[in-house]
């Protein structure tokens, strides 16, 4: 084992005890250290570093400069045992990551998409029951899609109508209340799963026709293929993502409250809580994403300044 390998383990072991999972950010160092390895370096290079991070030269700069970020925070803390140690500047690669705005689907686009994935091959198999309530729970309960793909059998309480999302993003765990119709649909697709297995155990909620988990790169090609199916993917550049229900779902909400005479903006650490972010403002992006919610906004505000003068 290499010097720069055993520090790498040794980096990487220090900061998951101190709750960093650093899943991406392991495989990336992973990758960099072999990299540096090929080219029989003992110690970081920022030159090197700089090469590595940018590629492959076909993705968008900001995922080169995420790359390189996880070498610099590196070779930081590995600076202080080898003086050697090159820490790359932080003007290199300067690209900042954009959100995207959000798709926010129509009611009749949501069901076609809905109408297409139960057409899904075969039709005797669990696969279009999957997607269809699979799709259908992200767009009523504002899940990330890897939460409910990660949903268990044990975190679906059909009786109090209530799911359970487990150690999330940023590691944290929440209950997630379900409609009665969202229960129906669930109990159902439950008894088609039960029947797919034939009485194999498999933890996971959502599974394919095989009883295997549901793995991220097969939801979004499906998802892809379903969209695109439907006339809902003219160009990749601004095309929906499955994502998007999140921001359709607390935008919808925050909407409602509007309409219904509530001021959204003290609901919304509720709102922040159920979707579980980490910080409320992370929630106030989807007011600034959204017109009308900008529009009531800037009324509420116009209304504050004309009480104070």
């Amino acid at each position: 084992m290499s010097t720069l390998r055993k520090s790498m383990e040794e980096y990487l072991t220090m900061r998951r005890r101190m709750g960093f999972k650093l899943h991406e950010a392991g495989q990336r160092l992973e990758d960099f250290v072999s990299y540096m390895e090929r080219r029989r370096f003992s110690h970081i290079n920022a030159s090197l570093a700089l090469t590595w991070a940018k590629k492959p030269p076909s993705v968008q700069p900001v995922i080169w400069a995420q790359r390189l970020g996880v070498v610099r925070d590196f070779a930081r803390y590995l600076s202080a045992f080898d003086p050697h140690t090159e820490i790359p500047p932080d003007g290199l690669l300067p690209h900042r990551y954009h959100r995207r705005a959000p798709h926010l689907y129509t009611n009749e686009e949501t069901r076609k998409i809905l109408a297409a994935a139960v057409a899904l091959p075969p039709p005797w198999g669990l696969r279009r029951w999957t997607y269809f309530t699979l799709i259908g729970v992200l767009s009523v309960t504002g899940l990330r899609p890897g939460e409910a793909v990660n949903l268990e059998l044990e975190d679906v309480d059909l009786k109090q109508c209530v799911l359970t999302v487990r150690e999330s993003k940023h590691g944290k765990s929440r209950l997630v209340p379900i409609h009665s119709t969202t229960r129906d649909v669930l109990a159902d697709y439950l008894r088609r799963r039960e029947l797919s297995l034939a009485g194999r155990p498999e933890p996971r909620l959502f599974l394919t026709s095989q009883g295997k988990p549901l793995s991220g790169d097969m939801i979004s090609h499906t998802f892809t293929a379903l969209t695109r199916k439907i006339g809902l993917r003219d160009s990749t550049k601004h095309a929906p993502r499955l994502i998007d229900y999140r921001h359709l779902f607390a935008v919808t909400t925050l909407v409602r409250l509007d309409r219904s005479g509530k001021d959204p903006e003290h609901w919304l650490p509720v709102l922040s809580t159920f979707l579980g972010h980490q910080w409320v403002k992370d929630t106030y992006w989807y007011v600034e994403q959204n017109p009308e919610l900008m529009k009531q906004a800037m009324k509420r505000l116009e209304r504050r300044w004309k009480d104070v003068s």
